[in-house]
């Protein structure tokens, strides 16, 4: 398994690379935040040498809106990996399940040659989820299990299995090589 973090502006622009093979720096959320640290988080991970990801948290409504708004804010280039944050917003609301899928497909059709992930904790994927969608991979966010061991059936590609003192994480994949050849391949 391959370690990761991820990042927002509640974390530093310089954070701590050693041991880790991706960071997914939060760009976006809804149709008017951008993380103002998004890019010179995104370029310490390029300077390790690391994959680099970018999440978007998602609001209910506007969706394709959304979309259009998290492709062409995040410096997104070939092999980065694009991700759908599904949760619930500080207002208490959340997308539908429809929703999600509409985000992860209209994210994919405006970048086709990157790979889209959603990401949601196992609440949502066991209760909330009506379609099993994920698109191209699932990030699935369960605590308090061994690392790569996040209690569901569904096949998933990262797990985030802490968030102390960050939020950690790791790959499914042997090697950071495999990891980066699997998001080239979108």
């Amino acid at each position: 398994m391959l370690h990761g973090i991820d990042v927002s502006s509640h974390q530093s622009a310089t954070y701590d690379t050693d041991g880790l093979a991706f960071v997914i720096v939060k760009a976006t959320e809804g149709r008017s935040y951008v993380n103002p640290k998004m890019e010179a988080q995104a370029e310490r991970a390029r300077e390790a040498g690391l994959v680099v990801g970018f999440y978007h948290f998602l609001w209910p409504g506007n969706i394709n809106e959304q979309a259009e708004y998290f492709a062409q804010q995040a410096p997104v280039r070939a092999g980065d990996l694009l991700a759908c944050d599904w949760e619930t917003t500080s207002r208490g609301t959340r997308a539908s399940s429809a929703e999600k899928d509409r985000f992860l497909r209209k994210v994919k059709s405006l970048k086709p040659r990157n790979r889209v992930l959603l990401y949601c904790n196992r609440t949502f994927w066991l209760n909330v989820d009506r379609s099993s969608y994920d698109g191209d991979g699932l990030w699935i966010a369960h605590y308090g299990v061994g690392r790569g061991k996040p209690r569901i059936k569904a096949k998933w590609v990262i797990h985030q299995y802490t968030d102390d003192p960050v939020d950690k994480n790791v790959a499914d994949f042997r090697s950071a090589e495999s990891l980066r050849t699997w998001a080239e391949g979108a």
